[in-house]
């Protein structure tokens, strides 16, 4: 395969990645499908998970890939960056996506590995406060879904977070290689060209 065909192969999946992010993170600011969290996290009184707050997704994962998602694309279009010259920025563009996604990839193991606020109690505490009851389960919570019943609000936030989460972790892990891969690509490009027809 050609190295202009192969950004086309690399950038389009990296469009839907960063939109899936996206829109990831923002969901993940309204726990239960609920604004009123969010509202009430703007006048200083903490309702949104910490990581969340990171926009690992909208910032990491989604426009510090997708803006060199879009370059990519332009070097297999065979239009002005489908040239040397366009495959070594492609590089530089690349690298960009990679540091994106490992930021995206870190707020969102982060977040599995905290847990999400909540207003919860157990047997230990048994005040119902808001707080962060898994912070110091070293991740232990997501195996042991009997700990997930001490958050009572938001409702089933602790598999709201886990499944948003998890499919950024995904997301960002996918980026990730996918970023690597037209550095390779980039590499090649720039010094075989790119089978456009147009160096």
């Amino acid at each position: 395969m050609c190295t202009g065909a192969c950004s086309k192969v690399v950038a389009v999946p990296l469009y839907v990645l960063a939109l899936l992010s996206i829109i990831c993170n923002i969901v993940l600011f309204f726990p239960d499908l609920d604004t009123s969290y969010a509202a009430e996290d703007r006048e200083g009184k903490p309702r949104i998970t910490e990581e969340v707050k990171y926009m690992g997704g909208v910032i990491g994962g989604g426009i510090m890939v997708l803006v060199p998602a879009i370059h990519i694309h332009l070097t297999s279009a065979g239009k002005c960056c489908a040239n040397r010259c366009g495959m070594f920025l492609s590089i530089g563009f690349a690298a960009m996506g990679v540091v994106g996604a490992i930021y995206s990839l870190s707020a969102a193991a982060l977040g599995l590995a905290n847990g999400p606020l909540c207003f919860w109690s157990n047997s230990e505490n048994p005040t119902p406060q808001w707080g962060v009851p898994f912070a110091n389960s070293s991740g232990s919570y997501l195996s042991d879904k009997n700990m997930w019943k001490w958050c009572q609000r938001p409702e089933d936030v602790v598999e709201f977070n886990l499944g948003l989460f998890s499919t950024l972790l995904v997301a960002a892990s996918i980026e990730l290689v996918l970023c690597l891969i037209q550095m390779i690509n980039g590499l090649f490009g720039c010094i075989c060209g790119t089978c456009s027809g147009k160096e």
